[in-house]
């Protein structure tokens, strides 16, 4: 009998956060956990002919694939496989999935649904997969690790794949510290959004941008929140982005402005991103998107969430 037979039947839940990759400057590197999470119940179907059964409440209700291209199942499988070898051709599953990430919005919709797949299958396998091992099998899906390292490991990341070999570190985030999120009802693909940039960029825009993530990953690990404001200003993608999304820079710099500690784009978009440490200054971000959506007609909400210092779980 194969042993995943003995699993038949077995259900767990699965809770991931939002993540915000580059935070300006970090191109492809950075990431942030956000307390705003989906949460997963996956049961194992022994002897369902390989079907899939995909409930989806929130986020992605009625558009998310309920097959093996779903980002949940490839992860889900890659873990029990890399775990455990071939899986058998009747092993199927029942999906409920809570979703509050917003998707194709910069906020690793995609990432939290691998990492959560990952989680799973690895805690189904009895959990012989490291953090290394997950972090892995998540770029190797994802195509890049930024919001897989935050999803994963919670807090600041800075993530890499160095030749074949994915090194990522994390930090805790400041107890204070608040992400005041403008999330636009407009969509961005990722895909779409890598189009706009340059196969090449001018060298003191590079060297801009390795000064600001030096400095800024230096402020994250030793307490140096004010460094943001240097880390969230970019060079390398923003300006390309904002061709494709011209109401980038307006926004922006209207949460600069009113007093943010930092803003960017939130990954590939559309959300953006300001850094607050105060209430009164979270207010003044809040009237600053309102007052610049509207003037642009750009219709969207705004959510203020805490960094999460934990990622992927099972949920006892």
């Amino acid at each position: 009998m194969h042993w995943l037979a003995e699993l038949d039947g077995r259900v767990l839940t699965v809770e991931i956060p939002a993540t915000s990759a580059n935070l300006g400057a970090g191109y492809d590197c950075l990431g942030l956990a956000l307390d705003l999470y989906d949460r997963v119940e996956v049961e194992v179907r022994g002897w369902s002919r390989g079907a899939i059964e995909l409930a989806v409440l929130g986020e992605g209700q009625g558009e998310l694939p309920s097959d093996r291209d779903n980002r949940f199942v490839r992860g889900l499988e890659a873990a029990l496989v890399e775990a455990r070898g071939a899986l058998p051709e009747g092993v199927g599953w029942r999906i409920e999935m809570q979703n509050r990430i917003p998707i194709a919005r910069g906020l690793g919709s995609s990432a939290a649904a691998t990492v959560g797949g990952l989680v799973a299958g690895n805690a189904l396998a009895g959990e012989p997969l490291t953090h290394a091992d997950l972090l892995r099998l998540a770029t190797a899906i994802e195509g890049h690790p930024d919001n897989a390292a935050a999803a994963l490991l919670g807090g600041f990341t800075v993530a890499a794949d160095l030749d074949g070999v994915v090194e990522a570190l994390r930090f805790d985030a400041p107890r204070d510290l608040r992400a005041v999120l403008f999330i636009p009802d407009r969509r961005l693909s990722t895909k779409d959004m890598r189009k706009a940039l340059p196969a090449k960029v001018p060298l003191a825009d590079a060297v801009s941008n390795l000064g600001r993530v030096a400095l800024g990953v230096a402020g994250i690990a030793t307490g140096r929140t004010e460094l943001l404001r240097e880390l969230t200003v970019d060079r390398l993608h923003e300006p390309y982005r904002a061709q494709v999304y011209p109401e980038l820079p307006r926004i922006v710099t209207a949460a600069r402005d009113a007093g943010a500690i930092g803003a960017c784009l939130s990954g590939a978009g559309s959300t953006i991103l300001a850094f607050a440490d105060q209430v009164s200054t979270i207010t003044r971000i809040e009237a600053a998107y309102r007052a610049a959506s509207a003037d642009l007609d750009l219709a969207g909400r705004i959510l203020v969430v805490a960094p999460r210092n934990h990622g992927a779980r099972v949920v006892p």
